[in-house]
């Protein structure tokens, strides 16, 4: 399955062990995951401004994830589809990438449910989803 995990999701896998984390491990494993440049540099910023990482360990924590995901280059969408541009780019990715799904814990993108035949899963929901299939 062809995979995006929104930016808080790859936060909370890098800074918990808890279902984020587990999320990441098995999909790494199990999936094909996609990400942008912006998801990437989204992911840099926060951990600096928001949970005082360091710039290079930032930088190494991204890194990280960049060796486990392929790089994508979304257009922008032909119309705003979230409150949030921002989540507007997290679909776009998903798009361009042919994905099967998002995971996110965004309430903005979870309410979609599914946008453009890609499903939007929280990230327990999905394992949920994955231990039943």
């Amino acid at each position: 399955m062809k995979i995006v995990l929104d930016t808080n999701v790859l936060i909370a896998a890098l800074i918990a062990r808890g279902t984020c984390h587990e999320l990441l491990e098995h999909c790494v494993v199990r999936h094909t995951l996609f990400t942008s440049e912006f998801i990437l540099e989204e992911i840099q910023r926060t951990l600096i401004k928001k949970f005082g990482y360091a710039p290079d360990l930032a930088l190494e924590a991204v890194n990280l994830l960049r060796s486990s995901m392929t790089v994508l280059s979304p257009l922008k969408l032909s119309r705003p589809v979230c409150r949030d541009p921002d989540d507007d780019n997290i679909l776009a990715t998903a798009i361009i990438g042919n994905c099967d799904c998002i995971i996110t814990g965004d309430n903005d993108l979870l309410v979609l449910k599914e946008y453009e035949g890609i499903n939007i899963f929280g990230p327990k929901d999905f394992l949920i989803h994955e231990r039943t299939d």
